[in-house]
């Protein structure tokens, strides 16, 4: 991994979970004035990505493992969009998918936040955490990914109250419903149907996400819900 061209004046992003769905929005609306890291465990599908951006590289790499790639050494913008939704009641669940969707949702949030701080103190940046409208409510059927992303908000309330004194920012984006591959299971799951009327599109985030980024540095949006008008 190196720093972005040193003939560009465009900021760092590095966006984890970006191709597809909210991820690859976000990287798409930041690639317009970002030179973004574009994350992803699969090297043609982040390939495919780059090659959309003016200005980008990969960051390929499974961010559950020990082994993560490196990072720059300044780093302006870290948006953690990777997530995954597993877990039915918890009568029902085993610990193994409980780890699962904690070592995605949390753990490599947390391990890769650590290792980025050096990078992200040296820009005065920002941390996004993209979480869920599961991260303040939940239902039956909901716990796993409920609980892991109330944890992720937890984890985005400590970090910034810890980073202030740093210059880090850190805000928690909260989507509601999102037209994308991890909706269309959850609503399989759920055994309703599938009408993008009642969701928000991914764009629509990704212009959340936006709206964070380019706030003046001396003032943080610290937590933003997003949810469709329409309700069914």
């Amino acid at each position: 991994m190196t720093d972005a061209p040193a003939s560009s004046p465009r900021p760092t992003a590095l966006v984890t979970g970006a191709t597809r769905g909210i991820g690859r929005a976000i990287a798409r609306e930041l690639g317009r004035t970002h030179h973004v890291l574009v994350g992803g465990r699969h090297a043609e599908d982040v390939a495919a990505v780059v090659a959309e951006l003016p200005s980008a590289e990969g960051y390929v790499g499974d961010l559950a493992a020990d082994e993560l790639p490196s990072l720059p050494r300044r780093l302006d913008v870290l948006v953690h969009s990777a997530g995954v939704e597993q877990g039915d009641r918890i009568a029902d669940t085993e610990r193994a998918v409980w780890e699962a969707v904690f070592a995605t949702n949390l753990f490599a949030v947390a391990e890769l936040t650590r290792r980025a701080l050096p990078a992200l103190r040296a820009a005065q940046g920002l941390v996004v955490t993209v979480n869920s409208g599961s991260g303040f409510w939940t239902s039956p059927g909901g716990g796993v990914y409920s609980a892991s992303k109330f944890a992720l908000r937890a984890f985005s309330d400590t970090l910034r109250e810890e980073e202030r004194a740093n210059g880090v920012r850190v805000s928690s984006v909260h989507p509601g419903r999102t037209d994308s591959d991890m909706q269309r299971a959850l609503t399989a799951k759920l055994g309703e149907s599938y009408d993008t009327d009642f969701f928000l599109a991914p764009q629509d985030v990704a212009d959340a996400v936006r709206l964070v980024v380019d706030l003046p540095s001396r003032g943080t949006v610290e937590v933003v819900s997003v949810r469709p008008t329409l309700r069914r």
